[in-house]
């Protein structure tokens, strides 16, 4: 909550506050008395909602994490030159334009490419992956805390706050691993998304 909505909403409790204050001292009630508390009252009520619609017009951003492994990039050894340069192209792109801090592109049981912040381990696809994969829709983790099943990500990058899975046709993933929670927008998602569908192509006719 912002200083401005903060300021509603005491404002906003102080009236309610003394209104009820005000109704319970006084010894006539009278029609013009009651009317005018009345409309103090919905002024109280106006101004604390207004605060909370304020808050959650203009939330508070998530802290970004800081990540202590390497930085690295790995490649699959048998892919072609051409191959090699879309994905160096296209994880290049992501990693500079969009939140993340690490991707792995996964086809066929093989890690093509790893790149950015790097986990300790060996990937393989769990509940998660195998859905998206199953389904042929994304998936976009706004806060992995919510998900138990966000541990098959931690070979990629250990604790990643948020993760977007984009399916290769069935056979493969383009994963993401945003610096924040709910750090990715519908523009970045755009993105990854163009991106998967050209490589898909390249992956389909190699």
């Amino acid at each position: 909550m912002n200083s401005i909505s903060k300021l509603f909403f005491i404002v906003g409790s102080l009236i309610i506050l003394l209104s009820f204050y005000n109704y319970t001292t006084v010894e006539i009630i009278q029609p013009s008395f009651q009317r005018a508390e009345l409309l103090s009252c919905i002024s109280g009520v106006l101004l604390i909602l207004t605060s909370l619609l304020w808050t959650k017009v203009d939330p508070i951003p998530a802290e970004r994490v800081n990540f202590n492994g390497e930085v690295g990039l790995i490649f699959d050894k048998e892919l072609s030159l051409e191959l090699k340069e879309e994905l160096a192209w296209g994880s290049n792109l992501i990693l500079k334009a969009s939140p993340a801090v690490t991707m792995l592109v996964y086809w066929k049981d093989r890690i093509l490419i790893h790149r950015g912040f790097m986990g300790s381990g060996e990937f393989i696809p769990g509940d998660i992956s195998n859905k998206v994969m199953a389904n042929r829709k994304m998936i976009s983790l706004v806060k992995t805390k919510l998900f138990p099943g966000r541990t098959e990500f931690d070979p990629i990058l250990e604790n990643l706050p948020s993760v977007i899975v984009y399916p290769i046709s069935n056979k493969g993933l383009v994963i993401c691993g945003g610096w924040s929670e709910r750090c990715f927008t519908t523009a970045d998602e755009h993105w990854i998304s163009g991106w998967t569908e050209r490589l898909e192509n390249h992956l389909l006719m190699s």
